[in-house]
């Protein structure tokens, strides 16, 4: 038992001593009164002798053993002098040695101890620097730097703080690849948990600007850590002694399900009760909306610079136009379904009475792929029917296993199964699917690509996406498409996993101006033609680099909240909004400052229906500039009032844009038995469905009642939106 104990004091021993360089001071404190003590006691023990010295050499007794232990030439006097007896010589021998020790060795040691031990502190992220008006970033992953680059193009003077339990000079050096030394210095990354609430103390989380729960996506548990995470958030901040909150917490998910939840439902209420704004983020959605709401991507070797994607739906579409747009995505990878969504939800047009948009998915699994997918989002497939062609190649299969050629014809083309509704109550939608069974390398799926790049100048706007896991086979996929894909100049997004210089530097070398084309010669009816053309890889596109991957749209959140603000100010019982004239006597400031104050008592998914909503205005803006005869990229008429007709006809596009969004984000058509149209004498008891997420205008336009006045209100409001959030973006 006394070597347990004596273990046990050895262990507390050395963990005070390990603790901090505090603790060292204070025992090398207490050793040096320890040695007073003993020296003074000592030195009492003669007496006389002792207190002659003192009061020869005018010192106090008090102080000799101080000049005993820190003065050499302390000793030499005592040594020299004939009245001193040779025990107290001895005493302050031993006193002066034991000063040589303390001063000359430990006090040495204590103090080089104390500065190594803060360097390493520095370098292992244990000391804590920022107090107030930072940004966190609780968690590390390739992400990281993308949210960092934000965070200095909003403010270039900002200081951002990483918590990580990544080891700090490992995040240290990932860091100093994509920063220079002088971004660096405003970079701060400290070693701890996410979810600790002592960490949170160090970090001084209460008086942050905002906070980004990250994590890192290759953790199996990204998503379940991160909620709870945000739960010990709510925890900490909820204490009555704080006072001072973040304005935002921006949590990314990695699961697209559990995104599209988060989208919808209430789950941290608490975060918006504490009086904060709660951002799920997902980074494939958060891609999907780089291509087709904001339309670029940045060079991040060389900082600031950016290139933008092209319109998949070339220069604009009018009600007239006779093509429509066609999306092809290769794989059913989660990157291929966030950006078939993103695109059910943002890409709408004019002429959706003659052409749908089509979204199709190719791949080898496609019938076990396309019921998962219709799982996912089955109530837009109760109203919609969707399009299924196997085109597997059935050599060295038996014929039992190949089917009847009536089996085989069964299994091809347009599929109902799932639709639930019937004459004008199905297929309404403007957005549909298709799903081709097959290997992307197999000559049937080559052949159909090449068809439909064939029909890219009379029949469709075709856009194909190589979204597989395997990052070679896209690779060897975008450098080896059917010719015809190169010739019809068919934009071609190939995925990369973090650089995009490969493929920005092939379009660019490919790419030329004008007068720079190569030109291109064929025999048409025994007539020599020539065409001027771009090389080979003049439209490929890279999306999906890891350090590029957050990318905020600030712009769209401001009009998401002024388009709730004219809801919220909006007379329901003539379905009008204020009125322009009522608008421009209010002060911006003041529009500003409720607006803002609506959007805090939103829900969760009446936010998102109005960012959807603001997504969709650059599209719509390029179909107005297409209807009125100016180029695609053309602002100058943004701000013009629209004409009846342009109302009546983006009006149409609006609700054919909320009827999908309202169907993926999990609503579905109200049944026969539920619907208020169909039962006008309850509809007031029927309407309340709405709770279940039962919503009675998911149908046709030209069926709604008089609430279709608001989607003409909506599309009446544009140009004064645009005034409201003037910028120098892409629109």
């Amino acid at each position: 038992m006394k070597t347990k104990k004596n273990k046990r004091l050895w262990l507390w021993f050395d963990r005070t001593l390990a603790h901090d360089s505090l603790r060292q001071v204070v025992i090398l404190l207490v050793i040096l009164a320890a040695a007073f003590v003993v020296s003074m006691t000592l030195l009492a023990i003669f007496g006389q002798d002792v207190d002659n010295y003192c009061a020869q050499k005018n010192i106090s007794k008090w102080v000799l053993p101080f000049y005993l232990l820190i003065d050499a030439n302390a000793f030499t006097s005592i040594y020299s002098d004939k009245h001193i007896g040779g025990w107290a010589i001895f005493t302050s021998c031993i006193i002066y040695v034991a000063g040589v020790i303390i001063f000359t060795g430990m006090i040495i040691s204590v103090m080089t101890n104390m500065i190594e031990r803060r360097v390493e502190d520095h370098r292992k992220g244990h000391l804590h620097y920022l107090e107030s008006g930072h940004y966190i970033i609780l968690g590390f992953d390739d992400m990281v730097p993308s949210i960092i680059t934000h965070v200095f193009e909003k403010d270039k003077d900002a200081y951002v703080l990483v918590l990580s339990s990544a080891e700090t000079p490992f995040v240290r050096e990932k860091l100093c690849k994509s920063f220079c030394r002088e971004k660096m210095k405003h970079i701060i990354i400290n070693y701890g948990h996410r979810v600790s609430a002592e960490s949170y103390e160090d970090i001084c989380l209460e008086s942050a600007e905002q906070v980004y729960v990250v994590g890192n996506h290759s953790k199996k548990t990204h998503d379940a850590i991160n909620v709870e995470c945000v739960d010990s958030i709510c925890r900490y901040l909820g204490d009555p002694k704080i006072k001072q909150r973040p304005n935002r917490i921006t949590c990314v998910f990695k699961d697209l399900d559990t995104y599209a939840a988060f989208k919808t439902s209430e789950i941290f209420k608490r975060v918006r009760d504490l009086g904060m704004e709660f951002v799920p983020y997902n980074f494939y959605t958060g891609w999907a909306k780089q291509v087709f709401v904001k339309r670029e991507y940045k060079d991040f070797d060389n900082y600031g610079v950016k290139y933008y994607y092209p319109c998949v739906y070339g220069n604009g579409i009018t009600p007239d136009d006779e093509k429509y747009v066609h999306l092809v995505f290769v794989g059913t990878t989660n990157f291929a379904v966030a950006f078939a969504m993103e695109a059910a939800h943002v890409l709408h047009f004019p002429n959706a009475g003659k052409h749908k948009t089509r979204i199709t998915f190719i791949e080898k699994n496609a019938d076990t792929e396309r019921d998962e997918f219709i799982t996912r989002y089955r109530h837009f497939f109760e109203v919609q029917s969707y399009y299924y062609y196997d085109l597997t190649n059935n050599e060295g299969k038996s014929k039992k296993q190949q089917g009847t050629e009536e089996e085989c014809k069964e299994k091809q083309g347009r599929r109902d199964e799932y639709v639930l509704f019937t004459g004008s109550d199905r297929d309404f939608l403007d957005v549909e699917f298709e799903f081709i069974k097959g290997d992307v390398f197999s000559k049937n799926v080559q052949d159909k690509l090449s068809a439909w790049a064939d029909e890219h100048d009379k029949k469709q706007y075709l856009s194909i996406f190589l979204a597989l896991s395997d990052q070679r086979q896209n690779f060897v996929l975008g450098m080896n498409m059917p010719d015809a894909v190169y010739d019809k100049e068919i934009p071609l997004f190939i995925r990369q996993d973090r650089s995009d210089n490969f493929v920005t530097n092939l379009r660019n070398a490919d790419k030329k101006d004008d007068k720079d084309k190569l030109p291109y010669n064929f025999v048409d009816n025994g007539v020599l033609t020539t065409e001027r053309r771009n090389a080979r890889y003049a439209n490929i596109y890279p999306f999906g680099m890891n350090e590029t991957a957050y990318s905020a749209d600030e712009h769209s959140l401001n009009r998401a909240k002024l388009i709730n603000y004219l809801y919220e100010t909006a007379n329901y019982e003539t379905y009008r909004f204020s009125g322009l004239l009522v608008l421009d006597a209010i002060p911006n400031e003041r529009i500003w400052k409720d607006a803002e104050n609506y959007w805090s008592e939103l829900t969760v998914a009446l936010k998102w229906s109005n960012l959807y909503s603001a997504y969709t205005i650059r599209t719509k803006l390029r179909t107005l500039r297409a209807m009125r005869g100016l180029d695609i990229e053309d602002a100058s008429s943004d701000h013009q009032p629209l004409s009846d007709h342009e109302v009546d006809v983006l009006a149409e596009v609006e609700h054919n844009r909320w009827n999908v969004e309202k169907l993926l984000m999990g609503f579905r058509k109200a049944r026969e038995r539920e619907d208020k149209y169909a039962h006008v004498e309850f509809a007031d008891k029927l309407q309340m469905n709405k709770k279940l997420f039962i919503h009675h205008e998911i149908r046709p336009f030209e069926e709604l009642d008089n609430i279709s006045e608001l989607d003409r209100e909506f599309s009446r409001y544009i140009p004064w939106i645009m005034k409201m959030t003037e910028t120098n973006d892409r629109p």
